[in-house]
């Protein structure tokens, strides 16, 4: 971006700063740390120049958004011509207090909607199962069966609406039961829209939440994504999630290459069962984690767009552009959120949706303020929103498209990142031979994953006990007095209103029907043929979560090894 006589005046410019206006102050007052550093530990220089960026290739690397590298956003026009969904979490209780949340937010202007379900669903268990007792609407909505899902969207036209469904092992169900709704509404399934998380390989690397071992698993995603292009084309039938990966503790640059080393996963695994990359890349989400150093997430997000479109270029032969533009959905970091004097996290939360947003993200999911404490309450959920709603409509950060391009720091952290992301990625696929997926897998049974992830994670927590990290409220300007908010309370009695609708349901179904439906199930797996819509078929003879899960899982085995202890 410079030729070598710009750059060589640059440098002497600088050290005639450095010498005669800098020195001076540092040595009569210092700085007030001996080291600065992102969230991640990357260091940061006290001053950035054209030096930092002299082999920049404006063309190559940085262009114009729309256009590869798709470094300055996906699409031409970014948030001038529509901001991104801003799309809360939400689900507890029972579907119909859900129901009300989700009305209540689509009042207050969220324009998608985006499912959280407890535990028991998440693992493919009924409610009525005896592991599920005492987690039954916990941590999100309870769905046993179809009829849930029917009170969980009245009233909300699924045709109009995007929705977003963060499940794994049980997705498949989940997804089943959503296209069996669309069909009882009359909906036409090509009009459908939403995305479900459904990313096993993130389960087994981070998240931890699994029920049948990782190729099985990874085959029935790949089923949902074969159904998917064929069914379901406005639906993204994986959300490849480096969200939970960097709430285990990874670091920015672990997050988006394990990421984007799962996404590789999932197209390799898809070719193999005969798709065609440029079917399949455009069914493809993202999922990344927003934390507080505000220029290392825009560089990560920068820098991941930049990695994607390369990648799918050159490694897998994509040729539609709609395949190598990666589009992703942000959330704030649950991980950062402090206990004490929770109201900080609504300034946290705030620097980190402002990074999602400079970064140039699809959609926005802002954490509630009381998230370390409870589940949110229905005044710190519409301060979430409404941080949104002012980032978009207040502050002006989205009305240039990606409007911190050309910043010598931002730019230089971008290469940054991406380097070390590629380093990462060609470690993983020489694990595997040439396979990103192989390597992947491989990464999963001997708990690489676990242990650079573990590392990182340990050498945060002692930057913060040693105060290098400063969270404050928590190492620094702590308070004795810290009264504690109103909290949202789940009703004990949702587990046993649960529990009666599912016996309900089990009364009046036709349990012939569901005997016929599970046994086509079960045939579909046996002839290795693609079981959604088998899937389908038994959500719509009302047949439970968990009666389903239980025909995957006796044909595969439970998983149930111990992860990351491989030598």
């Amino acid at each position: 971006m410079y030729d070598d006589e710009d750059l060589a005046e640059i440098r002497a410019s600088r050290e005639e700063w450095e010498e005669e206006t800098r020195d001076p102050v540092l040595d009569a007052h210092g700085e007030r740390n001996e080291r600065f550093a992102t969230v991640s530990n990357l260091e940061i220089d006290d001053l950035y120049t054209p030096e930092d960026v002299a082999d920049i290739d404006f063309e190559e690397d940085i262009g114009f958004p729309g256009e590869e590298p798709y470094t300055r956003g996906p699409y031409p026009t970014m948030y001038r011509g529509q901001t991104w969904t801003m799309r809360q979490f939400a689900g507890f209780g029972t579907a119909e207090e859900t129901n009300e949340r989700f009305h209540y937010l689509i009042e207050n202007g969220q324009t998608g909607l985006s499912t959280a379900f407890d535990m028991p669903s998440l693992m493919g268990k009924d409610s009525d199962d005896p592991l599920s007792d005492g987690e039954v609407g916990k941590e999100g909505v309870a769905v046993d069966t179809l009829r849930d899902m029917e009170i969980l969207f009245d009233g909300i036209d699924i045709g109009e609406v995007s929705t977003s469904f963060t499940i794994n092992p049980s997705a498949p169900v989940i997804f089943a039961m959503y296209v069996a709704l669309a069909d009882e509404k009359g909906v036409p399934r090509e009009e459908l829209r939403g995305t479900f998380q459904n990313d096993m390989l993130k389960e087994f690397i981070a998240q931890k939440e699994w029920v049948i071992p990782p190729e099985p698993s990874l085959d029935l995603v790949t089923d949902t994504v074969e159904f998917a292009i064929d069914e379901t084309p406005g639906i993204y039938p994986i959300s490849v999630s480096g969200y939970h990966i960097r709430e285990a503790g990874s670091t920015a640059i672990q997050e988006l290459a394990f990421t984007l080393a799962d996404g590789f996963a999932y197209v390799e695994d898809a070719a193999e069962r005969g798709l065609d990359v440029d079917d399949v890349a455009p069914q493809l989400s993202f999922f990344f984690n927003s934390h507080n150093s505000i220029f290392e997430e825009v560089a990560k997000f920068r820098a991941g767009r930049r990695i994607y479109a390369r990648i799918m270029d050159e490694w897998y032969g994509a040729e539609d552009e709609a395949s190598k533009r990666l589009k992703f959905h942000t959330q704030t970091a649950g991980q950062s959120l402090t206990a004490q004097q929770p109201l900080n996290n609504i300034v946290r939360v705030t620097i980190q949706a402002l990074a999602g947003v400079l970064g140039g993200t699809q959609s926005l999911h802002t954490n509630s303020f009381d998230e370390a404490l409870a589940l949110p309450s229905e005044q710190a959920v519409r301060v979430a929103l409404r941080t949104q709603q002012i980032i978009a409509d207040e502050s002006g950060a989205a009305d240039s498209v990606d409007p911190l391009a050309g910043s010598f720091m931002v730019e230089s952290l971008t290469d940054e990142v991406e380097e070390k992301t590629m380093a990462y990625l060609e470690e993983l696929k020489e694990m595997g031979d040439g396979s990103v997926r192989d390597g992947v897998l491989e990464g999963i049974e001997q708990g690489y994953f676990h242990r650079e992830i573990q590392e990182a994670s340990y050498e945060y927590q002692e930057r913060v006990d040693d105060g290098e990290e400063v969270v404050v409220g928590v190492n620094k300007y702590t308070v004795e007095d810290d009264p504690e908010p109103d909290l949202l309370h789940v009703d004990e009695e949702v587990q046993d209103r649960q529990l009666a609708r599912l016996a309900e349901v089990k009364e009046e179904r036709d349990d012939g029907a569901v005997e016929e439906a599970l046994a086509s199930l079960d045939a579909a797996i046996e002839n290795d043929e693609n079981v959604m819509p088998s899937v389908v078929d038994a959500v719509k003879t009302y047949a439970t979560m968990g009666e389903i899960m239980d025909v995957f899982e006796t044909h595969y085995g439970a998983y149930r090894e111990t992860i990351g202890l491989a030598s």
